[in-house]
């Protein structure tokens, strides 16, 4: 273990500072389709009832009207976390009449492209903002990418971790500037070692095929309507013959806050030539929102984002700049079919404990080499993480995946235990030590166990994640919430609609010059 980890394990071991631990935030969103009963895309409206998708925070869309965002409140304890995750899902159960929730994160065989209905907010100037971006998405990218769901771990440390570990290393800066820092190194390190997670929690291993409508691909044919790699852990995270020409260039460095930032607002005012050759309007309609490499900062798709919570209005690099890093957002974990909300304590607890490791290791900065090792272990893992043998590299050396799995588990070990230490108990040890049973037998990852239950009943990729996502609905339908809870969330869901409503009643300006400004508004932003 580095010197550097062992003093940040014994100062945070220390009496006073034990508790400290237990204040770590943890917020998760999940995604998902809304399906019909034979497992085909909803082309209803987002329900009503469910309330406003631009106002609700803890119920929206991502991309598609179809594409339900269930958001959790950011809560110390995890299992309170998966408890409010499991209200929302039971909630939106109460709603949906005869559809279903779509079990897995890549999704159920879908209509042609021009039948994908795009996720409408009103007629406010950022409802219509947030539309014209998924419009520009579709044009960009394609609306069939855009219905791929996963799931997002938001994370942070205490905030009275940091001047503590800034005095112990007699940092020379303000205290946001060592938080700031700290967070950028703990992305390096997720960087280096998220191929783990690809393994112990990838589970996208096959696909519905038209998923690929037609286009040239990699993947084998597993049955007539199913295309699949044999030790993939997570085609949701492959390259999947999407590459984003644009984005190709664009790769922010995690040096520090500002060189990630300036990259970042580079993008979203760098013009890219085959998007102004389509321009921002078509018959006098807005297609996309500007015709750079970005439109907003948002469209960068990254495994892992430094947060910051917005006011009304700002920008997220906005955000950042003026106030630095609060959390992080990791955004590789693929829904888990065979859990009804795709995540589970035992990950939580286990992602806790990385992500800590991740904090408080060394963290070199990333030179070009290692950052090219970075994305390529990445790629080898989701594609044949669980191929006997696998060489990933390491030190410009070769290494075994499963070695090198084992030895990272050995070393987010005493993380684990001083989790433990904080909270009593042993559920961090615990859930890493059913981690360690997965790199031992490749046959307890999700990714095969998906393999293994197609194998079992025979069937398709489609017929396996509609009979998952009625096992999970009739978990959620059979017990529903108190009264007191659905009146709750039925009166949130009315207040919503009520402040769409008036948002649209008092909206003050034209739409143009409230994108003008927007736009603007980056490129105002001085480091």
């Amino acid at each position: 273990m580095s010197e550097l980890l062992n003093r940040r394990l014994a100062l945070l071991g220390e009496r006073a500072n034990l508790s400290l631990l237990e204040q770590c935030l943890h917020g998760i969103e999940r995604e998902c389709l809304r399906v019909t009963d034979e497992g085909r895309l909803a082309q209803t409206p987002h329900p009503e009832e469910l309330g406003s998708a631009l106002t609700n925070e803890q119920i929206t869309t991502d991309y598609s009207e179809s594409l339900l965002e269930f958001i959790t409140p950011a809560l110390p304890d995890p299992a309170d976390t998966l408890a409010s995750l499991d209200s929302i899902h039971r909630f939106a159960y109460s709603k949906l009449g005869n559809e279903f929730l779509w079990s897995p994160s890549m999704p159920c065989p879908l209509p042609a492209e021009e039948d994908i209905p795009i996720a409408y907010y009103g007629t406010s100037n950022i409802g219509q903002l947030k539309y014209v971006y998924r419009k520009g998405l579709a044009l960009r990218y394609g609306k069939t990418m855009q219905c791929i769901a996963g799931i997002h771990y938001n994370f942070s440390l205490p905030e009275k971790l940091w001047p503590l570990l800034k005095e112990a290393e007699g940092f020379v800066g303000t205290d946001r500037d060592y938080q700031s820092s700290a967070y950028i190194a703990l992305i390096r390190n997720f960087r280096r070692y998220s191929w783990l997670l690809m393994y112990l929690f990838g589970a996208s291993p096959a696909l519905d095929a038209g998923f690929l409508r037609g286009r040239s691909h990699q993947l084998e044919q597993l049955d007539p309507d199913t295309l699949y790699l044999p030790y993939a852990t997570s085609l949701r995270m492959s390259d999947l013959g999407y590459q984003s020409n644009a984005q190709a260039g664009l790769t922010p460095c995690y040096n520090d806050l500002s060189s990630y930032t300036d990259s970042l607002r580079k993008a979203v005012a760098t013009p890219y030539a085959p998007y102004v050759e389509v321009g921002t309007h078509k018959d006098g309609e807005w297609v996309q929102l500007n015709t750079n490499i970005l439109q907003i900062e948002n469209e960068y798709y990254s495994n892992i984002r430094p947060k910051r919570v917005t006011y009304t209005g700002e920008r997220p690099i906005q955000a950042l700049v003026a106030r630095g890093i609060q959390y992080v957002e990791v955004r590789c974990l693929d829904i888990n079919p065979f859990l009804p909300m795709g995540i589970d304590l035992t990950e939580s607890r286990f992602l806790d404990a990385f992500l800590l490791y991740c904090a408080l290791n060394d963290s070199p900065l990333l030179a070009a080499n290692t950052c090219n090792n970075a994305t390529t272990n990445f790629l080898s893992v989701v594609k044949e993480g669980r191929r006997p043998g696998l060489q990933l590299q390491r030190d410009g050396e070769s290494v075994d995946m499963k070695e090198w799995a084992t030895e990272l588990l050995e070393k987010i070990a005493p993380l684990a235990a001083l989790l433990d230490q904080s909270h009593g108990g042993d559920a961090h040890s615990k859930a890493l030590d059913v981690q360690l049973e997965k790199v031992k037998d490749p046959s307890r990852t999700p990714s095969a166990m998906v393999l293994a239950a197609m194998a079992e009943h025979k069937e398709s990729f489609a017929q396996f994640s509609l009979r998952q996502s009625r096992v999970h609905a009739e978990y959620f339908r059979s017990e529903p919430l108190s009264v007191e809870e659905q009146t709750k969330f039925e009166a949130r869901a009315r207040s919503s609609l009520a402040e769409q409503a008036e948002l649209e009643q008092n909206e003050v300006g034209d739409f143009d010059v409230f994108v003008g400004s927007y736009q603007a508004s980056i490129l105002a932003i001085s480091n």
